[in-house]
């Protein structure tokens, strides 16, 4: 049985709906000629899609408030 680190894991899970999103606008931005869905139509993500990326999102860290030497 092959153990992995959680490093090989990250590396090895499929981009997330929010990598999709922007690497669809940085396509569309670049001329591709794609567009965005719109709500609602087939393909497009739906409210659970969106709550269940948020369960999986990394926690923001705060900003410190002194500086650094």
């Amino acid at each position: 049985m092959e153990v992995l680190t959680w490093q090989e894991k990250e590396k090895s899970k499929r981009p997330g709906l929010y990598a999709n999103i922007h690497a669809k606008r940085k396509r569309i931005k670049a001329g591709s000629g794609e567009k965005m869905r719109k709500p609602g139509t087939k393909g497009a993500p739906t409210k659970a899609n969106f709550k269940r990326a948020a369960k999986t999102a990394k926690k923001r860290r705060k900003k410190r408030g002194w500086k650094k030497k």
